[in-house]
């Protein structure tokens, strides 16, 4: 697929990414790579760090998925001066922010923590700000909503009333739960906003026991925002996950966008040498996309 054949959707997604200086966009350094492969910055041990850029580079990657907390760590999202740090790394790098993930929904629930759902709230300014499109809104560990029907009612609830303002800004919350597709659409169609989608984990479905192929397909192109590549202690491509049938799986459905590696590790490597060898499996298997 060359340059001119990108869809608008694609455009829309990828979003202010595109006016970056060149420094920073690797799309525009090589037309040819229509999906950017990054990594969550948990993954490369920097949670909420600006190094976790720097450890990209390392690695190669094009961008990180980059932490949004709660108020007043070191690298809090909401404060001018650390915006404006990613923003002077980034550049100076070469590295993009794919987009943000708010994992600390884990240990605080948005389904019943106030302050959780004003984070949520804040994150859209922020986005606003550091012109990002998708926020991976979490709901595990604490944060489950599976099979808790209350819980689910009033995590719809709160979409719904958060829903206008992502609107608004034009950017998307991301769902990112143990629910399979039917338990995602449902929760969409309550909400009924085109700013709330699903943030989908390769791995994660497969271990809930999911055929994940139909499940991403039920879901289909327009309400996965963005994948998680992921393998638990096994390098991508080794493990119980079929990446080619995942790749032909995306490739039916017309979707494109930032594939962010998670986890993926094992003990006998670094992991930089780990996250090389990932995305070397990566570009590989999607070089010809």
């Amino acid at each position: 697929m060359t340059l001119n054949r990108w869809n608008r959707r694609h455009f829309l997604q990828l979003g202010s990414s595109l006016l970056l200086p060149s420094g920073v966009n690797t799309l525009l350094r090589d037309p040819t790579r229509l999906f950017p492969v990054g990594a969550c910055d948990w993954s490369l041990g920097k949670r909420q760090q600006l190094s976790a850029l720097q450890v990209a580079k390392e690695i190669g990657l094009d961008g990180v998925q980059v932490s949004f907390g709660e108020p007043g760590l070191p690298y809090d999202l909401r404060k001018p001066a650390v915006r404006e740090e990613y923003r002077m790394t980034s550049e100076k790098l070469g590295v993009q922010i794919a987009s943000l993930a708010m994992g600390e929904l884990n240990n605080r629930p948005y389904a019943a923590d106030a302050e959780a759902e004003q984070w949520v709230a804040d994150c859209i300014g922020v986005m606003t700000q550091m012109k990002q499109k998708i926020v991976l809104v979490a709901f595990f560990g604490k944060g489950d909503i599976k099979d808790k029907p209350a819980e689910q009612k009033e995590v719809i609830r709160r979409l719904k009333k958060v829903a206008p303002q992502a609107e608004r800004a034009g950017v998307t919350l991301a769902i990112e739960s143990w629910l399979h597709a039917e338990e995602h659409l449902r929760i969409l169609e309550a909400v009924g906003s085109p700013a709330v989608k699903v943030y989908y984990d390769v791995c994660n479905m497969a271990v809930k026991g999911y055929d994940i192929f139909p499940d991403m397909r039920r879901l289909g192109r327009d309400r996965i925002c963005e994948i998680h590549l992921k393998e638990n202690g096994f390098l991508l491509g080794q493990g119980v996950i079929d990446f080619k049938k995942v790749k032909a799986t995306l490739d039916d459905m017309g979707w494109n966008g930032w594939l962010i590696l998670e986890g993926a590790t094992i003990k006998t490597k670094s992991l930089v040498e780990c996250y090389r060898e990932n995305l070397h499996f990566v570009r590989t298997l999607w070089k010809n996309s």
